[in-house]
């Protein structure tokens, strides 16, 4: 059964289904884009930290 004759035969149901498949479909896309978001800012954050973590250590070898 080919798209046109779902949409004929069974409107409700047809519009259900497209309508799920762009609801579950935005959905999908919205979470992978803020998902690399803050896979980025982790990563950011980390970075920084370590390289806080860093000069702490240089600058308490220095004291010794």
């Amino acid at each position: 059964m080919n798209l046109s004759a779902m949409l004929t035969n069974h409107p409700f149901w047809g519009l259900l289904t497209l309508a799920v498949l762009v609801w579950y479909s935005t959905i999908t896309i919205h979470i992978a884009i803020r998902g690399a978001s803050d896979i980025k800012q982790m990563l950011r954050k980390l970075k920084n930290d370590q390289d806080k973590a860093d000069a702490d250590s240089r600058d308490d070898a220095g004291k010794r």
